[in-house]
């Protein structure tokens, strides 16, 4: 199966676990909710949904292997491995708050090959696939072509487990928003990237991520013709828990000026 067939195939899973999502959602108790870590919370939706999503990936592709939030590893390591968070914004989910997503993404020797975020409160299902540009609902879309930070939108999350740098992120947060539009936080980082890819925000950046919260938001991206980097400009965004996603025209600017605030000594 190519990689346009399969993106197909991945979107109707991402849609059905969202529509199974958005049905739980309706009856969500409170008392469904299980802490994993200090502000990290997973229920029944969560790993149901990945159950469903893992098995029909299955289905697909035997061969690949699994990373995802709620526990589904690869055994072994092999060319291909499906990458997922099965309900990225899960505190959102839990208060019902809009803005919680289905992130797949599949991984070949080491790139990020296919991506689909379905944003379930407003149906929004965004995908691509190497080579193959980026779409929203069978729509193609292209990322912000500002090239002055003063006329930007940015996106971000907070810190919920790691604080050692928060000072550095505090300071940066003072500048964007005495140098920029304004700040968002919309608790998903899947739907961030998204929304980077389309154009609706400039540019967003965050630290201590995990694989399934970028994964494929990453090739929506840079299908759509975006930059993509960690908080040094390196390739270290997938697995190196941070990452600066952004339109081209205010890469460069924005990598420097976020630079200055986290290694202003070197």
């Amino acid at each position: 199966m190519n990689l346009a067939q399969l993106k197909i195939e991945v979107e109707a899973i991402a849609k059905e676990a969202g529509g199974f999502i958005r049905q739980a959602g309706l009856n969500f108790n409170q008392e469904d909710v299980e802490v994993k870590s200090s502000n990290s919370f997973v229920s029944y939706v969560d790993k149901e949904a990945e159950a469903m999503i893992v098995d029909k990936l299955k289905s697909l592709l035997p061969e690949a292997g699994f990373i995802a939030e709620e526990g589904t590893e690869a055994n072994t390591k092999p060319d291909a491995i499906w990458i997922i968070d099965p309900l990225d914004g899960t505190t959102n989910f839990i208060h019902s708050i809009p803005c919680f997503a289905v992130s797949i993404a599949l991984e070949i020797n080491g790139e990020i090959a296919l991506g689909v975020v379905y944003e379930i409160s407003n149906d929004e299902c965004f995908s691509a696939y190497l080579n193959g540009g980026s779409f929203l609902n069978g729509n193609r879309i292209q990322v912000s072509q500002a090239q002055a930070l003063k006329n930007t939108l940015i996106a971000t999350g907070f810190p919920y487990y790691d604080y050692k740098r928060s000072d550095e992120y505090l300071h940066f947060m003072g500048y964007l928003m005495r140098n920029t539009r304004g700040l968002r936080r919309l608790g998903s980082a899947a739907t961030d990237l998204a929304y980077v890819a389309a154009g609706r925000f400039d540019a967003f950046f965050e630290y201590g991520l995990s694989p399934w919260d970028v994964a494929a938001g990453v090739i929506l991206v840079k299908e759509a013709g975006g930059k993509v980097s960690d908080f040094k400009g390196g390739s270290g965004f997938v697995y190196g828990q941070e990452i600066i996603a952004s339109g081209p025209g205010i890469s460069e600017e924005f990598t420097e000026e976020l630079g200055q605030h986290f290694y202003p000594n070197k």
